[in-house]
């Protein structure tokens, strides 16, 4: 069994084709299916079952493509612990972060991050943070920034490193009534109507519980995954919205205003408890984190 053999099987799982799975991994399509016809023959089972419109995974293929993505990863992390005794940082770094992230310039310590690192591959993905802090716990993804309440327990299960803390500040459309004041309270502001991340999210629990000690209740009438497309609806006038005032500098089309008793959230990295990989290591060292 080969590990050539398991990447085709993976890919043809991904992409459902043999045609599209030759093609990601830039081989002649007979030579994929060859190889996979070995695998079979190897394994005494079929791993697809192979119609005019589609292929699908057999109860045999199911069952043995986690041993696959298992197997390809306990290669790659050897072949990059190599790597790092000898100076070379290569392997995975997935990256999570939340919309709203402000206290790292994440883009920007991801490009010196390959500029350093050019053999590394880097991925990153938006969610929110109890996802993304679970994803960690896993070992899906290797480093994460997440925004949770003050109130809040750290991040558990993982490593974590408080980078920022700010109050919310409340945001409108510029022709809001509200747009003029130079301050309002959670009082003043439940009167209003709120576009927020969905419920049962960290970035809007801050939000919610702010209101609840407060003995106070709002009406949340959008509810978007999307914190940019969040401030889109605000601009237009559908709502108004608590954000990171680090995070609204950055917009344009709203009026910002300060809370006097608003909520608080922290931001953190997190990374894994165990098996930090070369690439894991050498991005927590660019912000300024180290390992013992």
């Amino acid at each position: 069994m080969e590990l050539q053999q398991m990447r085709y099987v993976i890919a043809v799982a991904e992409m459902n084709s043999f045609t599209r799975a030759a093609q990601r991994c830039l081989v002649v399509q007979s030579a994929l299916s060859h190889q996979i016809a070995r695998l079979e023959k190897e394994l005494g089972a079929r791993l697809f079952e192979r119609t005019s419109r589609r292929v699908r995974l057999t109860p045999a293929g199911a069952a043995f493509l986690p041993a696959a993505y298992q197997c390809l990863d306990a290669a790659e992390r050897a072949a990059a612990e190599v790597a790092a005794a000898v100076g070379e940082v290569r392997g995975r770094l997935a990256v999570g972060l939340i919309p709203t992230v402000a206290a790292v310039d994440v883009p920007a310590v991801i490009g010196e991050f390959h500029r350093r690192h050019p053999k590394a591959r880097i991925s990153l993905g938006v969610g929110a943070s109890d996802e993304l802090t679970e994803q960690v716990r896993q070992g899906e993804i290797e480093v994460a920034f997440l925004g949770i309440p003050v109130t809040a327990a750290r991040p558990q299960g993982v490593m974590a490193r408080q980078l920022a803390q700010e109050r919310l500040v409340a945001v409108v459309s510029p022709d809001h009534p509200l747009a003029g004041e130079t301050s309002v309270d959670l009082r003043r502001l439940s009167a209003e109507v709120f576009v927020d991340l969905p419920a049962k999210t960290a970035g809007r629990a801050q939000s919610d519980l702010a209101f609840t000690d407060a003995g106070l209740t709002r009406e949340v009438v959008f509810e978007v995954t999307n914190a940019d497309y969040l401030a889109r609806l605000v601009g237009a006038g559908l709502g108004v919205a608590l954000l990171p005032p680090a995070y609204v500098a950055g917009l344009t089309g709203v009026a910002t205003i300060e809370v006097a008793d608003a909520p608080a959230r922290a931001e953190y990295v997190i990374w894994g408890r165990e098996s930090r990989t070369p690439a894991a290591l050498a991005f927590l060292e660019l912000l300024g984190i180290e390992q013992e």
